[in-house]
């Protein structure tokens, strides 16, 4: 029988000293990506059209199937940092991605749900002993998401989804990345770091100053919007800058993006015509 694994909360590697990488997976999938420079995130869908399933779960040594129920939501407080080991199409015609990991892997079965970089992923491989897990991404996810930018080595976000007795240290995360921005300016002020990163306007029109939004799905507090520029700001902690991924990054690379989905719910409700039906009942 295997040896049980054991678990830290440190992390089992060091960051790399030439962050972010090089090469991106858009070449290794020989994917023309557009600039997002240019402010045009998307994809063709065309291009990743190869891309149509998600690899079936495979059991290794030290794994166990689990019957769950539908749970994804998270808090926005990153586990840990783990990093890419693999990543590229499946045998399936997919893409995965495989993540070395420890903390997220404490109790974790096939088909549980993990928010990579803010993206929630399912679990379709792991094992306890190898430290490691495995997950499919869809067309979709590589088209609105910044992960079609990782490598090996990449480093990402990990949090595992809630359970009904966890405590909610951020706000309510979906896992549904709404879109990417990209970093304009990144300015250090004594041991905090300030971050501007410029989106679509589709998307600024949801956060607001001293709101919640997800980035690269951790929980942060929009400082300031500034509609003319199409831009918001935020400020990094010097702790927080040791546990995410957001201070490793460059001026002119993605972020993913959830905004909070408080303010959808109100637009739906005030575009139906809610308001005025209420009112008419009263």
């Amino acid at each position: 029988m295997a040896a049980s694994a054991k678990f830290s909360l440190t992390p089992s590697f060091k960051i790399p000293e030439s962050y972010p990488p090089k090469t991106l997976v858009s070449n290794f999938l020989t994917i023309p990506s557009k600039s997002y420079l240019k402010f045009n995130p998307y994809f063709k869908p065309s291009s990743l059209s190869h891309l149509t399933t998600i690899p079936k779960p495979k059991f290794k040594s030290g794994t166990q199937f689990h019957n769950r129920m539908i749970r994804c939501l998270f808090t926005g407080i990153v586990e840990e940092m783990g990093e890419i080991e693999q990543l590229g199409a499946s045998n399936d015609g997919g893409f995965v991605m495989k993540i070395r990991a420890k903390t997220v892997l404490e109790g974790v079965h096939l088909g549980d749900s993990i928010a990579v970089n803010g993206t929630c992923l399912t679990v379709t491989e792991f094992g306890t002993q190898l430290e490691d897990f495995t997950v499919g991404l869809s067309p979709e996810t590589l088209r609105k998401t910044s992960l079609i930018e990782l490598e090996p080595g990449s480093l990402v976000n990990l949090e595992r989804a809630v359970q009904p007795t966890s405590r909610m240290g951020g706000h309510f995360v979906q896992g549904h990345v709404d879109g990417t921005g990209v970093i304009v300016s990144m300015e250090p002020e004594e041991d905090s770091l300030w971050i501007k990163v410029k989106t679509d306007k589709s998307l600024l029109k949801y956060i607001v100053p001293k709101g919640f939004i997800a980035i690269d799905g951790t929980s942060l507090t929009v400082v300031d919007v500034f509609d003319e520029e199409e831009c918001f700001n935020f400020m990094l902690v010097a702790y927080t800058q040791q546990k995410v991924v957001i201070p490793l990054k460059k001026v002119g690379q993605k972020v993913n993006l959830e905004v909070d989905i408080l303010g959808k719910y109100v637009e739906r409700l005030l575009s139906s015509g809610f308001v005025d039906s209420f009112k008419a009942s009263l």
